[in-house]
């Protein structure tokens, strides 16, 4: 498939040529990769204006993903700020004022964006029974509030962070039928492409979505991607770039771009990989199984373990990995979160040896509250420039929150900016080890 960027840099540095231009350090320094570390300079095109080596490595990713690919530089955050600038730009195309309908669980960056676009929310909440860091919601939910709020779009945030995918066909089957385009946050999944039957959402029906290339391919940390269908509304093709470069920084890293450049190259000795590495994912699920630890979601490059099921803490689990130099994705009272790769098969015997040795465990744990509904007083941009304070947990009750409960990985947040906190909210909060909390004052 070729390596354009990637071959352009390293002409470039084999020439050791007299930079008299940025970065700051020449080609020079103690990491060891600032040779490869570039600006747009005459032949390395421009990520906001691709003509050359980005626009032909782009079209690498496409044929790969079947899609429109954009890269970002920024992580899958610059992807979901242009999500919705796309969003609101469609609404305004039609007279309409940008509404999102979205899956409660959604990632930080998602509210923020929504804030500073002045775009209205209306959340999608799962199951009550179900813990803060899943997001499983149902089609039909989707279509009932779909029919009540009249969305411009609707949002979903899957995988979730612990591993569990929802029935994007379904959902986009909903939202297409009301005309309406189905935006998916697939950080976490950029993988599900090259599974043996493809579970990637653009697959399955989404007319856009996010991509952390970083989190679940062979690409260094912040590389990402933009995915637009081509059966998705003119306007996302037409100002894709445009909303990136509205949020994107004018020099992104080339260190990041190469690495999603030669991606394109490895992933199709990735698909074979995954291939070959899935049986031996799923037959370790099993033998955790027969040790007594119940394993969580559907996604088989993370392995979520309930913690509890063996009498054990998250963070109990995590200390045992630790002290043997393993270190996992993510652990809580409940959880503890492992993210697999098939271009290291070793580590699936090290897990099943430190794990399922473990005697049953004598840890007890307070009953875990349901999720919280609060009520919406108003909405995240009509709270972003109002005056805060940040108050104790206890002096918190039925004041308005001024800023979103939500952890960096998607979650489902206790409460958003703009709703009111009542005793729910803060006995969700107490559980999860929050102390204060900002409020409008």
């Amino acid at each position: 498939m070729g390596m354009p960027i990637c071959d352009f840099v390293r002409r470039y540095a084999a020439e050791n040529p007299t930079r008299l231009h940025m970065p700051g350090h020449k080609g020079k320094g103690y990491l060891g990769v600032e040779a490869l570390d570039i600006t747009e300079i005459d032949g390395a095109d421009d990520l906001f204006a691709p003509r050359g080596i980005i626009a032909e490595s782009e079209e690498n990713a496409a044929r790969l993903f079947g899609a429109r690919t954009l890269y970002s530089a920024g992580g899958s955050t610059l992807c979901i700020q242009a999500m919705l600038y796309l969003t609101a730009l469609s609404a305004a195309e039609s007279g309409k004022t940008p509404c999102i309908l979205a899956g409660r669980n959604a990632h930080k960056a998602f509210v923020h964006a929504a804030a500073l676009l002045h775009i209205a929310v209306r959340w999608i909440y799962p199951d009550e029974t179900q813990p803060y860091y899943s997001g499983k919601i149902a089609a039909a939910d989707v279509a009932a509030l779909c029919d009540a709020a009249l969305p411009t779009a609707v949002y979903i945030t899957t995988p979730d962070y612990l591993g569990n995918t929802v029935d994007v066909a379904a959902i986009a089957a909903v939202c297409h039928a009301r005309g309406v385009p189905l935006l998916v946050d697939n950080a976490h999944g950029a993988y599900l492409r090259f599974l043996p039957q493809s579970r990637h959402p653009l697959d399955l029906g989404a007319d856009m979505c996010c991509d952390s290339a970083h989190k679940t391919l062979p690409v260094l940390t912040g590389g990402a991607y933009l995915h637009i269908a081509d059966v998705a509304p003119t306007v996302f093709h037409e100002r894709a770039i445009e909303a990136m470069a509205l949020f994107g920084s004018s020099s992104p890293s080339y260190l990041i771009l190469q690495s999603l450049d030669a991606a394109n190259d490895r992933l199709p000795d990735f698909a074979a990989a995954l291939a070959k590495f899935l049986p031996r994912a799923a037959a370790l699920r099993e033998k955790l199984a027969a040790a007594g630890f119940e394993t969580v979601g559907d996604e088989p490059l993370k392995l979520t373990v309930n913690a509890r099921s063996r009498g054990y803490s998250g963070e109990s689990l995590a200390a045992v990995l630790r002290e043997n130099r393993v270190f996992p994705e993510f652990y809580d009272a409940d959880f503890l979160v492992l993210m697999l790769s098939p271009f290291d098969k070793e580590v699936l015997a090290r897990i099943e040896a430190l794990l399922c040795a473990l005697p049953q465990g004598t840890e007890t744990a307070a009953l875990r509250p349901p999720l919280s509904h609060p009520t919406a007083v108003m909405q995240p941009h009509e709270v972003l420039f109002l005056p805060t304070e940040t108050l104790p947990l206890d002096a918190c009750l039925d004041r308005v929150c001024g800023m979103a409960v939500i952890a960096c990985p998607p979650a489902v947040p206790p409460v958003m900016c703009g709703e009111r906190m009542d005793a729910a909210v803060l006995a969700q909060l107490r559980y999860y080890g929050v102390e204060r909390c900002t409020v409008i004052r």
